[in-house]
C-alpha cells in the first residue's frame, strides 16, 4: 500500500511539473518565387493571427537557421501555455495560417514539457 502511495505521488508531481508546454513556431521568412516577408507583414500577422490566440502573452525573435541545404532569415513565435486541446488548436491554426499567407513550404514546430515560475517582485 505505501509503495503504490509512494508512486501515485511521484505521478501526480510529474503532472503537475509538465502541465504547461513551450510551444515554437520556426516561420521562414524567404517567399518561394523571390523575395523576403517585411517587417510590417510579420507585425500585421501576429497582429491579426497570433494576438487574437494568445492575449495573455507570447514571445517572439528572428533567428537565422539552415533548411534543407540552404540558410535562411525565420521568425520563432513562442508560446508557454497550459495543456489545453483548444490551445493545441490555436497554435496549429497560426502554424497552417502562417504557411498559407506566405507560401510556406512548412512550419517548423516544437512542443516541450516545461517548469515555470512568474519571479515577480513582492505584492506585485
Amino acid at each position: 500500500m505505501r509503495a503504490a502511495a509512494v508512486v501515485l505521488s511521484l505521478f501526480l508531481a510529474a503532472c503537475v511539473q509538465h502541465s504547461f508546454v513551450s510551444e515554437r513556431l520556426f516561420c521562414g521568412l524567404s517567399i518561394p518565387g523571390g523575395g523576403q516577408v517585411s517587417q510590417a507583414e510579420l507585425d500585421a500577422f501576429v497582429a491579426e493571427v497570433v494576438e487574437p490566440r494568445f492575449p495573455d502573452g507570447f514571445t517572439v525573435w528572428r533567428a537565422r537557421g539552415q533548411w534543407r541545404g540552404g540558410s535562411e532569415d525565420s521568425f520563432v513565435i513562442e508560446i508557454i501555455r497550459p495543456l489545453d486541446p483548444r490551445l493545441e488548436r490555436a497554435v496549429q491554426e497560426i502554424a497552417d495560417a502562417y504557411r498559407a499567407r506566405f507560401r510556406q513550404e512548412a512550419v517548423l514546430r516544437v512542443t516541450a514539457p516545461v517548469r515555470m515560475q512568474l519571479v515577480a517582485a513582492p505584492g506585485g
